[in-house]
Order: C-alpha cells, then sequence, then structure tokens
C-alpha cells in the first residue's frame, strides 16, 4: 500500500492533458482507470462515465470531472488546451452514488 495520495489524470488526449497541467493538475497519466490501483485519499481527474465515478466514492476516493460544452461538430474530435480554454472548460468536484 502506498503512503501518499496519489493524483491519477485519465485521459487519452493530449489536448485535455496539457489543458488540465495548465490549469494546477499535475499527477499519474493514465489512458484508462484501473480500479485496482487507488486507495483512500486518491484524487481522480478525467471524463469518466456515471458508473465508473460511481465506483470512486466507496473506495474514499475524490473525483474531479472536466466539464466541456462542445458542440455537436467537435464530439468525437481531438481538441487542443487552447480549443479547451476558449470553450471554457472547467475541472469540478463530482460526488455520485448509484440509487436503487
Amino acid at each position: 500500500m502506498r503512503s501518499e495520495k496519489t493524483t491519477w489524470i485519465v485521459s487519452r488526449h493530449p489536448g485535455a492533458i496539457e489543458y488540465l497541467a495548465r490549469q494546477g493538475f499535475r499527477g499519474k497519466q493514465q489512458g484508462h482507470l484501473d480500479p485496482a490501483l487507488l486507495q483512500a485519499g486518491d484524487r481522480v481527474i478525467g471524463n469518466l462515465p456515471m458508473s465508473m465515478i460511481a465506483r470512486l466514492a466507496p473506495l474514499g476516493v475524490e473525483y474531479w470531472h472536466l466539464c466541456i460544452q462542445a458542440t455537436p461538430a467537435e464530439r468525437g474530435i481531438e481538441l487542443s488546451a487552447d480549443r479547451l480554454h476558449e470553450m471554457g472548460a472547467s475541472v469540478r468536484r463530482f460526488l455520485v452514488t448509484e440509487q436503487p
């Protein structure tokens, strides 16, 4: 078990990774999140599906979402850090719980 808390940057997109770095977010970059690597006190930053986000809180892991308001034409294409900034991207903490 690690003694230090880890920030996990979860993205395969160079523009998103650069945008997060410009905002002061640093950590271990992963293309995909492996929950087995997480421990209580860790922080995950990315743009993950809700079903995955809901698995984090019970582990004691914080989730910070890269919020992007993309136009339909911009969906599915690589966006630069500059374009993310122009679009007003932001990073916000979310707590998601699955309901019965």
